[in-house]
């Protein structure tokens, strides 16, 4: 299994909404940092840190401002995006609209459209926000950039236009069984995303875990780890499959990675324990030996140092909550 297969079957889309805005020049939405998708009355109640908003504009164009990045990108029609949680951006007619915040604009009825703007030129944007847990962040911040951008014009746009309807239509009239249509759907449209990004061999993809993935050495011991994760890897026996001495291998992979082979191995089977524990009833012992570790406490004394909290505790909470 390639890492990026593994990190798309650990991090599930926990839920979707679906919004249609309706703007008519001019127009303004920005979000802010401390805002909440939640405000909108049919969005999911998380913190905006774990809400990723995507959107393809259907019809018209505007202007995508994004914090960090210099310059306003120009969208037209069938151009698709996708903005990191946590993200701070604004869509807007033009550079110099003035932009409200997408809370005040929600609509109050539970409905599913936004209209907003001035009366002018229309523009329509197909959007929505995907919702992670919380676990899911780190790993998700290692593979997104700020922004994953489609052109109409890129090979993939298709793929992910086809999505976007389907998953319109899904949310748009409710039949049995739609719930997990769109649970389904939108996995596939998050997975279409950074594919297209992968594809683009933009300089996004040269950096943090991407590149360490298309790295020819490190990428061959992140494959390693990610297939047998239950393995008694040592930085010894990564090396090998990396091909390097230990000391370059070691050096190399904190580079890139930010962090030690064996910090990021441990991070790692903690995130596989966590989908274990969410899901089946399999015991504690079984659990720490699927991912590596020969005793209960040994794995407990990881699980907490990594995620601040007990796996019994942990399996409590998510029996709870489910």
């Amino acid at each position: 299994m390639d890492p990026i297969t593994d990190l798309f079957n650990t991090m599930h889309v926990a839920s979707v909404v679906q919004a249609r805005l309706e703007a008519t020049a001019p127009w303004g939405l920005i979000r802010e940092a401390e805002e909440e998708a939640g405000a909108h009355s049919s969005a999911p109640k998380n913190s905006a840190a774990q809400l990723a908003h995507f959107g393809m504009v259907s019809r018209g164009n505007c202007w995508l401002s994004v914090k960090g990045m210099p310059d306003p990108l120009p969208l037209t029609g069938g151009d698709c995006f996708l903005l990191a949680p946590a993200s701070m951006y604004a869509l807007r007619d033009n550079p110099r609209t003035r932009a409200r915040s997408f809370c005040e604009a929600a609509p109050k009825n539970g409905s599913n459209v936004i209209h907003y703007g001035g009366g002018g030129a229309p523009t329509t944007i197909i959007s929505g926000w995907f919702s992670f847990a919380p676990t899911s962040i780190k790993p998700l911040k290692r593979l997104l950039p700020e922004l994953i951008l489609v052109k109409a014009d890129q090979a993939q746009s298709l793929a992910l236009h086809s999505t976007l309807q389907l998953l319109a239509s899904e949310m748009a009239e409710p039949a049995p069984g739609s719930e997990v249509m769109a649970s389904r759907l939108a996995d596939i449209l998050f997975i279409q995303c950074v594919r297209a990004h992968i594809a683009s061999s933009s300089g996004n993809c040269k950096r943090g875990w991407l590149r360490a993935i298309f790295d020819p050495k490190i990428g061959e011991a992140l494959k390693a780890m990610h297939e047998k994760v239950e393995n008694p890897w040592t930085v010894e026996t990564l090396a090998v499959a990396a091909g390097m001495s230990r000391s370059a291998f070691a050096l190399r992979f904190k580079e890139l990675l930010g962090e030690t082979p064996l910090e990021y191995l441990t991070t790692w089977r903690m995130y596989k324990a966590i989908g274990s524990l969410q899901k089946d009833d399999r015991k504690l012992f079984e659990i720490a030996k699927s991912v590596g570790y020969d005793s209960d406490a040994a794995f407990s004394k990881a699980f907490k140092r990594v995620l601040g909290v007990a796996p019994r505790e942990y399996r409590r909470n998510a029996t709870e909550a489910r």
